[in-house]
């Protein structure tokens, strides 16, 4: 612990890329500043499409070893986000894509959505009591959108900062009460914006144009207690994103996944504070994750 920041911020992610589409300009920022930024993603993401012809082999459903490759696009995104604390849940390999839900992938051998709850958190929590982050970030119940895997990561998180902070739980490491943790969100005004700016200066950039409903996470702009401005690490979060180059196309300010439907790309990125003390008062929104965080200062020139 002497060896680690100040400020430290663990986020818990499904599939990789879904770091660098939902958080990637929050984690260059802070990575940037000085901060501990630590990801755990739950499963190689076996099982998504691929979107270049020249890598189709990669699929499941053809010569498969997607997964194995997405080792590496993640490794080259967290590159350029600045991020060298990349790690799987339980390592490499423990837990595999579960599919689309209702599909017969969320039953294989070893599926995530299949794990026992408490097994898989108990990877969690080896992880919390060995970072003592102050702000975890991770999906909200539907996991953004209704896919297993985000479901089961969601609630493994939060299993995990329960049983991390229970000196019951007893793994030969002391507890950690994590100070706060945020579900991603994108308020709707916010994502009306986006679509909006697409329709009108690159209507053509890809074959089709996402509903706003397809994106991860939307809700009434009420809700939204924290964002993030991330404007500054645009550049790098896109460069992560087509390090995903699998999953993801892009195009200036906007992408596509495998449906090649676009959507805008957010480099101010939002959140809702779920667990703990808010840092700020009269109900305004914090522009720091650790904001009110005693032990957390805050990096030069930031504000909550």
């Amino acid at each position: 612990m002497k060896d680690l920041p100040a400020r430290r911020l663990l986020l818990v992610h499904a599939h990789p890329d879904d770091e660098s589409i939902n958080n990637g300009a929050t984690m260059a920022r802070y990575a940037a500043e000085g901060a501990h930024v630590a990801l755990v993603t739950c499963t190689l993401g076996e099982e998504g499409e691929v979107i270049p012809p020249a890598l189709a082999h990669l699929a499941e459903d053809r010569e498969g070893g997607l997964g194995a490759h997405r080792v590496g696009e993640l490794a080259a995104a967290m590159g350029e986000l600045g991020v060298s604390d990349h790690r799987f849940l339980g390592g490499a390999g423990t837990y595999r894509d579960s599919g689309m839900m209702g599909t017969e992938q969320n039953h294989r051998p070893g599926a995530f959505w299949a794990a026992g709850l408490d097994e898989a958190a108990g990877h969690l929590v080896a992880v919390i009591r060995s970072l003592r982050p102050q702000v975890l970030v991770t999906y909200d119940p539907d996991g953004g959108y209704g896919h297993p895997d985000h479901i089961q990561a969601h609630r493994v998180a939060m299993r995990a900062a329960d049983l991390a902070a229970d000196p019951a739980y007893e793994d030969g490491a002391e507890p950690h009460t994590v100070a706060k943790i945020y579900w991603n969100r994108v308020p709707r005004s916010v994502a009306e914006e986006g679509f909006a700016r697409l329709r009108e200066t690159a209507p053509d950039a890809f074959p089709g144009i996402a509903a706003i409903d397809d994106v991860p996470g939307v809700v009434d702009d009420a809700e939204i207690t924290t964002e993030i401005d991330g404007s500054s690490y645009a550049g790098a979060k896109t460069a992560a994103m087509r390090a995903h180059a699998t999953q993801i196309a892009v195009d200036g300010p906007f992408f596509a996944l495998s449906n090649d439907l676009g959507q805008p790309v957010f480099t101010t990125e939002y959140y809702q504070l779920v667990r703990g003390v808010p840092g700020v008062d009269h109900g305004g929104r914090e522009r720091d994750l650790f904001a009110g965080l005693t032990d957390a200062p805050l990096a030069p020139g930031a504000q909550t």
